[in-house]
């Protein structure tokens, strides 16, 4: 038995003395939403996006006009057309429909792109500010603020961020201030 236990007790302290010694990495964490709301770019972004929303509306708006000018074109002269031209002009029609009513999809997918095109930079730009203060301030963890429900002790570095691009967040006051008035207590 004591043969056991002195095995036991050197096979630990191998197994312990294997580990590699680790330093506690310091954790924070950032909410890159808030971040990059507060980005200037991110509202000259926005301009344009609501821009480029606006034209593509106009656009598909232009294109019902020509249609139900069509139409109605179409049924004030079909009493004088031959039967051949109404056919011709009903499938005209048609296909004017039937590429309205993908334009809404297409609007869609425009915009997305567009999203996609204008915001990427912004992304990055956040992202890389993230890292390189990780880096310099010694943080071997930086989290998404709302994605985690439970985590270690941390500390929020999006004034650090902000610092380092140069933006100012505004005052957010999570206590009540010494000079607030108390609320009256409840009887």
């Amino acid at each position: 038995m004591k043969k056991f236990f002195a095995i036991a007790v050197v096979a630990m302290s191998l197994l312990i003395a294997a580990q590699p010694v680790t330093a506690q990495s310091k954790i924070g964490y950032v909410s890159t939403e808030e971040l990059i709301s507060l980005m200037p770019e991110t509202n000259k972004a926005d301009s344009n996006l609501q821009l480029f929303r606006n034209a593509l509306i106009q656009n598909a708006q232009e294109k019902q006009n020509t249609l139900e000018t069509a139409i109605e074109k179409f049924n004030k002269d079909s009493a004088t057309m031959t039967q051949a031209r109404k056919d011709v002009q009903r499938i005209e029609l048609q296909k004017m429909l039937q590429e309205l009513q993908g334009e809404e999809q297409r609007i869609q997918q425009q915009l997305q792109q567009k999203q996609q095109e204008l915001i990427g930079p912004i992304n990055k730009k956040a992202f890389d500010a993230i890292q390189l203060v990780a880096k310099e301030n010694g943080y071997g963890y930086v989290f998404e603020k709302n994605a985690l429900l439970v985590a270690p002790p941390g500390e929020d570095i999006i004034q650090l961020v902000a610092k380092k691009m140069n933006i100012k967040i505004p005052n957010q006051q999570t206590t009540p201030s010494p000079t607030a008035p108390k609320p009256a207590a409840k009887q």
